[in-house]
């Protein structure tokens, strides 16, 4: 088994990475539990969840992701698994998230209701990565890093990382960090895949100087990849069906970014380059993006049990150049499909 270490941290990962973002919503308990133990019997050391999860985001259920993992949990060696969890941003954000009435910030107080709530449904004394879930536009990112430094001298949270962040928010906090001599963020983890290759742009050059690491999500572009959505009928229980259906606004639109013309032209001609080779779309898609020196880990998903093995197989896949040319031309003549 290959292992990469996230940053300059301890923490040695799997080069693929279980996220667990449906369980307790599409994904019943059971269902979840089987999901985990094969991920974990094939030699997935590295779990990712979330506060606010399962999704799409809702009050009713936020939280059952982390409890389901706490419960499964139980079942192993604790130091054998990496566990990641985030704190939810701020309300100031792209969206409002449905806990703690709404009013959540990145400050003191809720970053330590957060680990208390976290640490309690994981029914764990310790995280090995805790991750703001987005940056906080109004706190002072001075505020932020001391409340994850706290928690790190108190060893509750052994490393901290930043997600859907930019490369002035990392390279910010991370100065902070430096002068106040303060934990710093370790790792990023924000959308990239062949769909949205958008951190090429900067974010690559930063995490590289400042050995930073990427743990990328959706490198699959939630589904599309797979092909699903190329057939002339979709799926009823896929996922961007029901989220075009959704009756909160901004569900849809999350779905046409992903959903759109653009994205179905490339994926059409992506899923010939992948029948050429000889490689299921869903293990190229994950293989390419596990690829990169600066990608520590990628982050799969699996709604239901069977999805899992062609995620798993991008684990011994290694890219040849003339499957990689034929993918950055791609990419090059479909310029940001995502947007």
């Amino acid at each position: 088994m290959e292992y990469r270490y996230i940053g300059r941290s301890g923490l040695r990962v799997t080069p693929i990475c279980l996220g667990t973002m449906t369980f307790g919503s599409t994904t019943p308990k059971k269902e979840a539990f089987k999901i985990l133990d094969k991920a974990y019997d094939f030699g997935i050391n590295f779990y990712d969840t979330a506060e606010l999860y399962p999704v799409p985001p809702d009050s009713k259920w936020a939280g059952q992701t982390e409890k389901i993992v706490g419960e499964w949990l139980k079942t192993k060696p604790r130091d054998s698994v990496i566990l990641a969890t985030k704190v939810a941003g701020a309300a100031s954000g792209w969206f409002v998230p449905p806990i703690r009435h709404g009013l959540t910030a990145m400050d003191r107080f809720h970053i330590k209701k957060a680990i208390e709530g976290s640490l309690k449904r994981l029914d764990t004394d310790y995280i090995d990565l805790y991750q703001q879930h987005w940056p906080d536009t109004v706190v002072p990112i001075e505020e932020t890093m001391r409340a994850f430094d706290e928690l790190v001298q108190e060893g509750k949270v052994r490393y901290i990382g930043t997600s859907n962040d930019t490369a002035y928010g990392l390279t910010k906090a991370n100065m902070v960090a430096k002068y106040e001599g303060l934990a710093r963020f370790e790792s990023i983890q924000n959308n990239f895949s062949l769909l949205n290759p958008r951190f090429f742009d900067e974010l690559e050059n930063v995490c590289r100087r400042e050995q930073v690491s990427l743990l990328p999500y959706s490198p699959i572009g939630g589904g599309i990849l797979s092909g699903k959505y190329n057939q002339k009928f979709i799926p009823e229980d896929a996922r961007f069906a029901l989220y075009l259906k959704h009756p909160i606004k901004r569900v849809r639109e999350h779905a046409k970014k992903f959903f759109n013309d653009k994205t179905l032209q490339f994926t059409a001609e992506y899923l010939e380059i992948a029948k050429k080779y000889e490689i299921h779309p869903v293990t190229l898609a994950v293989a390419y993006s596990k690829h990169f020196d600066f990608v520590a880990s990628t982050i799969i998903g699996a709604r239901k049990l069977e999805q899992l093995d062609a995620s798993l197989a991008a684990m011994d896949v290694k890219l040849s150049r003339a499957i990689l040319k034929e993918l950055t031309a791609l990419q090059q003549k479909y310029c940001y499909p995502m947007g």
